[in-house]
C-alpha cells in the first residue's frame, strides 16, 4: 500500500489563520486611530475653567483645615 503523503490540517488551516490574524490587527489599528480622530479634548476656554474651580475647591479645602 501506497502511503498518502497528506499534510496535518493546522497547515492547511495556517494561511487562513495568518490572514485574519493580520485582518484583525488591521481593524484594531484603524478603531485606534478612529478614537483618536474623535477624541474630544478640552478646549481652552474649559481648561480655564477647570482650572479656576480647581483653584476655588483648593480654596476651600485649605479654609476648612484652618
Amino acid at each position: 500500500m501506497v502511503k498518502s503523503l497528506e499534510h496535518p490540517w493546522i497547515l492547511n488551516a495556517l494561511p487562513l489563520l495568518v490572514v485574519i490574524l493580520i485582518a484583525a490587527h488591521v481593524f484594531a489599528l484603524v478603531y485606534w486611530i478612529y478614537r483618536l480622530a474623535t477624541e474630544n479634548k478640552p478646549r481652552p476656554i474649559q481648561q480655564q475653567q477647570q482650572q479656576q474651580l480647581q483653584q476655588q475647591l483648593g480654596d476651600i479645602q485649605r479654609r476648612k483645615a484652618h
